[in-house]
């Protein structure tokens, strides 16, 4: 036994155009969608890197100031032999000849260090961290 609709065949086949065109739509908007959900990750990974990297950045700089301090609580012969070896610190002494040597002898305690330890790189750093705990040690 056969059903008819009331509108008969013609309401089937525009029902099968109608749905397929609105998968259609579908399959051309879902790269849209995708795309921008690609975006918000892209933005929330370029976040996450930015508050790691200024989360390095605030380590370092308390790393610089506590190496400051050490630093400046060596005594003269160990704090010019660890400034000696660092080769960046060394040749910003030694830019002012003699006289830099006597100004840093006579103001190594107070002077703030902070800014030529953050013109280190990593490896320098390192070294300098080390030499001073070699230093601090010897005492």
């Amino acid at each position: 036994m056969r059903q008819y609709w009331p509108l008969g065949d013609w309401y089937t086949q525009h029902m099968k155009t109608a749905f397929t065109m609105l998968l259609l739509c579908l399959a051309s908007a879902t790269p849209l969608v995708l795309a921008g959900t690609a975006v918000d990750v892209e933005v929330v990974r370029v976040s996450a890197d930015a508050a790691v990297a200024a989360a390095r950045a605030k380590k370092s700089r308390l790393d610089s100031k506590q190496m400051e301090k050490d630093l400046q609580r060596l005594p003269w012969k160990q704090f010019k032999s660890v400034i000696a070896s660092i080769p960046k610190m060394k040749a910003s002494v030694d830019a002012y000849g003699p006289i830099g040597w006597q100004f840093v002898q006579a103001n190594y305690t107070t002077y703030p260090w902070q800014k030529n330890i953050d013109k280190l790189d990593e490896i320098q750093k390192k070294r300098l961290a080390e030499l001073i705990q070699t230093a601090k040690r010897a005492r």
